[in-house]
């Protein structure tokens, strides 16, 4: 949960910048952004959209990596910019890790969002800058469950709310966590695995989802956590949604799999359905504190 002063403010005039680190938005799906840019022209703010943002073809690849960071860079250096999010997913976001002016995101800090492949580039932001970052996904205003999204975002960004920030958890393992966030999207965070841009794990948090995958590829991922000796150094677990083992009722589930491979009698579990790839997915902050205890519970929209 945030604290009032971690809670980004957007004002009507504000401009904010759309960006994709990742894969390029494809043709056919341009009306859902110039749908976006209405409903955020609605809401009073000016939305910009990166030279970047569109793939030319169908395989998903747009602007080479050097452009992307460089136009996402710009929305850091521009002040009129008072928040970027990412509205790309798929595969390719970590190509920009290697473009990114830290230096200037850790004088010029300002709200950045995105979440799926955009995972590496936000524990890297945070990794490298101490700046936190949101895992959350712009284009939720505009899908299944537009409504609840667009009211959750305008409560809590504009009038300072928490509905946004409110996940619900429950406990599978311990009663109480506490520490600085990091993760995200599996998948994509372990893309992180073996460069300078993973952040340490001793005393954080650590978040997983999943939009892909069932029961053993999952296993491989958690796996490969435990071998970097991420289960051994964090201070809780944090679980999303596994949508596909969820929609499949897969055995063993997500909580099951992270308790055997984690094998810490000690190690505070808990598990939401609020965040990850779903329509009505809330937001977490990388980088920031999260506090969950067993008795916490929110009855948010």
């Amino acid at each position: 949960m945030c604290t009032d002063k971690e809670i980004p403010v957007l004002n009507a005039g504000d401009c904010i910048g759309l960006v994709a680190c990742s894969n390029a938005v494809l043709p056919e799906r341009r009306a859902d952004i110039e749908r976006l840019c209405t409903v955020l022209c609605g809401m009073g703010l000016v939305p910009v959209v990166s030279p970047c943002l569109y793939a030319k073809d169908e395989s998903g690849f747009g602007a080479p990596a050097e452009e992307r960071a460089e136009s996402f860079m710009r929305f850091f250096m521009d002040d009129r910019i008072r928040a970027v999010f990412d509205v790309s997913g798929g595969d390719l976001a970590n190509g920009v890790l290697d473009f990114l002016d830290f230096d200037v995101i850790r004088r010029k800090p300002k709200p950045f969002f995105g979440y799926s492949d955009v995972t590496a580039v936000l524990n890297t932001v945070f990794c490298k800058t101490g700046v936190p970052a949101y895992l959350y996904q712009i284009r939720s205003l505009c899908g299944a469950c537009a409504e609840i999204q667009r009211a959750r975002f305008y409560k809590t960004l504009f009038a300072g709310g928490q509905e946004l920030f409110s996940p619900r958890w429950h406990f599978v393992q311990g009663t109480y966590m506490r520490g600085t966030l990091i993760g995200g999207n599996i998948r994509c965070f372990l893309k992180l695995a073996g460069t300078p841009f993973m952040p340490d794990f001793t005393g954080l948090v650590l978040f997983l989802e999943s939009l892909s995958g069932g029961p053993a590829r999952i296993a491989s991922y958690l796996f490969q956590l435990k071998q970097l000796g991420a289960f051994g150094k964090i201070a809780g677990l944090l679980l999303g949604t596994f949508t596909q083992m969820e929609n499949e009722g897969a055995e063993p589930d997500a909580a099951e799999l992270a308790l055997r491979i984690a094998a810490r009698s000690d190690l505070p579990v808990a598990k939401t359905m609020d965040v990850g790839h779903g329509g009505d997915s809330r937001c977490l902050v990388i980088g920031k504190e999260i506090e969950v205890c067993a008795e916490d519970i929110r009855t948010d929209i």
